[in-house]
């Protein structure tokens, strides 16, 4: 049954055929109960209407065997006030549902003329004139067996008052045949029509709900496509309907396109790295190796230089690589201000110009080394001095660096914070680094929920502001 019903057609077209099931059933309740209700309403009609012409007749004194009684033939029975049966339809043979079962009213009764009790009172409770036909009228269903035929009725009581006779009642029944043969085409209709349109409902939801998949389907296997040739260039089709699906498949391209950026950068990322430490440990193993066949021509210095350089490398990418893997930063409350302070201690041409304490949210290792990647930059370019200034700009914190050098070139102030981007493609690698200090310095920024910029200082150099939210 979960394969059966495993797709998502095959449960829109379950779920639409029952729903239409359901509203159908109760619609067709709700016509074959108001169709009866109307037909027995119209039966009921019909039945007194034949017992008030028989009540008009007794009640101009006309004798019972002059009564209309056979007109139809619908049964009337006419009964005194002590239940007994005074006058009959002619070819009645058996009756129920009016309270009476006899079918032939006593001898005596039907020569009619006899004194009667007069009680002004009649068994529904009516207070009657001698002469007057009762307004409430009694409806009951049942039965009567005429000439051999026998079938359902619904019978009238109407109460009349006779100036000789006291008061009668008069029962007529007017056939159900007809609302139980209306009934019955109706239900029949409905049994035979209502499966063929939940057929039709069934197979019209099954084709257009395979036509509304068919793109989806479309995208699953350009998708599978993809994953099995790692080819993150290709793009799954986008039909032209504007619709959820249009916009699932505009989704998922873009989804593609931001995975393959990722990859390519990660590529260019393993690239970059392995280029740049391939030279120091090239440097060091030819040291290493020359010391062991010469030990006197061994250069520590530049040995641990080389380890030094290499260390610092390492713990780059490992900061980058945790960066990239959506690490965050701690909640601990840092004062930048001390940590400015502390970052330009024992440099040489730094100031710091502060408030007292300016605070904010995040960890204290990473944004020591986001001002120590800021100020090795700034040294690096700087003619004379290096200024460090921290201040509050409304909820905000901005530390700012500014140096005296050249500055950086308008269309590369974006550039310079990515990864092994060096400006200066003269310079060696020992001077200027393996370009990772900026880009690691906006990416913790980023991180820190804050922005790092860079603008031109006003000694001429370049200005790079932190600005991160305050605590």
């Amino acid at each position: 049954m979960s394969r059966l019903f495993g797709s998502v057609r095959a449960r829109a077209t379950l779920a639409a055929t029952l729903v239409v099931a359901v509203a159908l059933v109760a619609a067709g309740t709700a016509v074959l109960l108001s169709l009866r209700s109307n037909l027995l309403g119209e039966a009921g009609t019909q039945a007194e209407r034949s017992a008030r012409e028989v009540a008009t007749e007794l009640a101009v004194g006309t004798p019972y065997a002059d009564l209309s009684l056979d007109v139809d033939d619908r049964p009337v029975q006419v009964v005194d006030d002590d239940g007994a049966l005074v006058a009959a339809s002619e070819d009645l043979e058996r009756i129920s549902g009016t309270g009476v079962d006899t079918v032939k009213p006593r001898p005596a009764a039907s020569l009619g003329g006899e004194d009667q009790d007069t009680d002004d009172d009649d068994d529904s409770g009516e207070s009657l004139d001698p002469g007057e036909i009762g307004g409430r009228i009694t409806v009951s269903d049942g039965s009567a067996t005429i000439d051999g035929d026998t079938e359902d009725y619904r019978f009238a009581a109407v109460p009349v008052k006779t100036d000789d006779r006291g008061t009668l009642t008069v029962y007529a029944g007017a056939p159900l045949s007809a609302e139980h043969g209306a009934v019955n085409t109706a239900l029949t209709v409905m049994l035979i029509g209502f499966p063929l349109l939940l057929a039709v409902v069934a197979w019209v939801t099954w084709l257009v709900t395979r036509r509304a998949l068919r793109p989806v389907e479309g995208i699953r296997r350009e998708m599978a496509a993809i994953t099995a040739s790692e080819d993150l260039a290709r793009r799954v089709p986008v039909p032209d309907t504007h619709d959820e699906v249009a916009r699932l498949a505009s989704t998922t391209n873009e989804t593609l396109a931001a995975l393959e950026s990722s990859v390519e950068r990660q590529r260019g990322f393993v690239a970059d790295a392995s280029h740049e430490l391939r030279s120091p440990i090239a440097s060091l193993r030819t040291q290493l190796e020359v010391a062991a066949a010469h030990p006197e021509l061994l250069d520590l210095d530049g040995a641990v230089a080389d380890t030094v350089r290499l260390q610092r490398l390492a713990a780059d990418l490992l900061l980058l690589a945790r960066l990239d893997a959506g690490e965050r930063p701690a909640e601990a409350r840092v004062d930048l201000a001390a940590l400015a302070r502390e970052a330009a201690e024992g440099r040489t041409g730094v100031s710091v110009r502060g408030e007292g304490a300016v605070r904010v949210a995040g960890s204290r290792g990473q944004l020591g080394r986001v001002l120590a990647n800021l100020l090795d930059n700034a040294q690096r370019h700087a003619r004379v001095a290096v200024e460090v200034s921290v201040r509050r700009d409304g909820d905000a914190v901005v530390v700012a660096v500014a140096d005296d050098g050249e500055g950086v070139p308008a269309a590369d102030r974006e550039r310079i914070f990515e990864r092994f981007v060096r400006l200066d493609a003269a310079r060696s690698r020992d001077d200027g680094g393996a370009g990772l200090g900026l880009a690691i310095a906006r990416d913790v920024a980023v991180r820190h929920g804050g922005t790092l910029t860079v603008h031109d200082a006003p000694a001429g150099g370049a200005l790079f502001e932190l600005r991160l939210p305050g605590a």
